[in-house]
């Protein structure tokens, strides 16, 4: 799978540039005496990774820059190439803290601190398609199960009574999460534990995933810290959580990483990567130029595309919109599309639509946000949207923050509210579906298919906060 070679490669840069940036055993100085916070983390769609422009990004990456930020420090990342690795040398004080969804069980790290608690997480028996379902520890006997080292699950492996259960399951060196749940899905073990969060990501790529039963409480997560910092180094913590809580930026952030990846099933997973072989490589080069014409990334055009038509040419819905973008007539003549079942006529101007209600949004909407404003427009249309704008702020929500806006976009339907409306009644529902929809399949086709260079300054853009 192409995507797992890239992802190796990256992970290996990153561990290169690592140990060339801070070296082995060196400790640096409190970041109030340089300016420069020193944060281990792992490789991973929960916590930090390089996105399509190698550049760093993901929900620990953004709120780990977000508090230094406020401190007037610059950040260093360092991946450390497991969870064991992470633990050891945080607490030989090779970095300030560590933050990679960490559950603070700090007894088991000589010296090292927790900051404070900014979540909960389930963590959950996953196991494989070809496993007969267990209904407690007790029926794991016989199952190949693997936990990686220092990690909630492996505690959970050691505690198991009777002992004998724990001694068979094999605590893995040097994984990350998402490598054991790809083991379970391609049948090279049985089962793993796996947090929801990283759950949740990992079925729209992997198939058969099944969360069994909970193998202990829900873990809080948070922040470690060295054992070389003082307790005024976590009272800057406490306070940046606290105040980060009051302002949604947590909030923000969730929305950003995490406020999508639930909504597909497994037979629409099933249903994209068999038309990414079959349908997709001879639109690829409309998509391509599409981009070229209007600098969108051309796995988002894609995905759009997908979402409207499942790349049929030849795509009609009741209300008579046509083609693999489903232009309305309207819309068609207004882009100057003659023929919407051509692909290539409408693809370049579902892109130019697309280009159009994004450059219709006031100036001050930032991306991701914009993006998504203009994917709901292109189902209902801009009307639409700024009557949900309206709604929103009535409510006392932002109106061009998604995450606001997509909670009051169903309320469009409501005849009541409908009558009082500007544009009346919208199928407001479907246009976050559409939209949530959409952030997956952009998600799956950025795993799978290369970035072209002519996007990347587009996806700079819409990925940087």
């Amino acid at each position: 799978m192409p995507w797992i070679a890239s992802f190796f490669y990256k992970l290996l840069l990153s561990a290169l540039l690592s140990a060339l940036l801070v070296g082995c055993g060196r400790v640096p100085p409190p970041p109030g005496d340089t300016g420069e916070l020193v944060v281990l983390t792992l490789n991973g769609p929960t916590t930090y990774f390089l996105g399509t422009d190698d550049e760093p990004m993901g929900f620990e990456h953004d709120l780990v820059v977000d508090f230094a930020r406020q401190q007037g420090w610059t950040v260093r990342f360092v991946v450390a190439d497991s969870l064991e690795a992470l633990n050891e040398r945080l607490a030989r004080g090779e970095a300030h803290i560590a933050a990679a969804a960490l559950t603070p069980l700090v007894e088991r790290i000589g010296g090292v601190k927790s900051g404070p608690v900014y979540a909960q997480l389930r963590q959950w028996l996953v196991c494989g398609p070809q496993v007969v379902t267990p209904r407690s520890s007790a029926e794991l006997s016989g199952l190949r199960v693997e936990v990686a080292r220092g990690s909630t699950g492996d505690y959970w492996a050691q505690n198991l009574r009777p002992t004998s259960l724990g001694r068979n399951i094999r605590r893995m060196d040097d994984v990350l999460p998402g490598e054991l749940l790809e083991r379970v899905s391609h049948g090279l073990s049985d089962c793993t534990v796996s947090d929801e969060r990283n759950l949740a990501i990992e079925r729209n790529y992997l198939l058969g995933l099944q969360s069994v039963f909970e193998v202990v409480e829900p873990q809080r997560l948070a922040w470690l810290v060295s054992p070389r910092l003082d307790s005024g180094f976590i009272r800057l913590l406490q306070r940046f959580f606290i105040n980060a809580e009051s302002t949604g930026v947590m909030a923000q952030l969730h929305e950003r990483y995490f406020g999508h990846v639930s909504r597909l099933g497994e037979v629409d997973v099933l249903s994209i990567l068999r038309l990414r072989t079959e349908r997709l490589p001879a639109l690829k080069g409309f998509f391509l130029q599409a981009e070229r014409q209007t600098g969108i990334d051309w796995r988002l055009l894609a995905a759009l595309a997908y979402q409207e038509s499942q790349w049929d040419t030849h795509a009609r819905s009741f209300t008579s919109v046509r083609g693999i973008m489903m232009l309305t007539e309207q819309t068609a003549d207004h882009l100057g599309v003659v023929d919407r079942t051509d692909p290539r006529e409408s693809i370049l101007g579902g892109a130019r639509y697309l280009q159009e209600l994004r450059d219709a949004l006031p100036e001050g909407v930032a991306e991701p946000d914009r993006t998504w404003l203009a994917l709901a427009a292109y189902n209902i249309g801009s009307g639409h949207i700024d009557d949900a704008v309206h709604l929103a702020r009535k409510q006392g929500k932002d109106p061009y923050r998604w995450k606001d806006l997509k909670e009051v976009l169903p309320l469009l339907s409501n005849p009541r509210i409908a009558a009082s409306l500007s544009h009346g009644y919208a199928r407001g529902g479907e246009a976050r579906a559409l939209t949530e929809n959409v952030r997956i399949y952009y998600d799956i086709l950025q795993r799978y298919e290369s970035v072209q260079p002519a996007g990347g300054s587009w996806l700079k853009r819409l990925l940087k906060r």
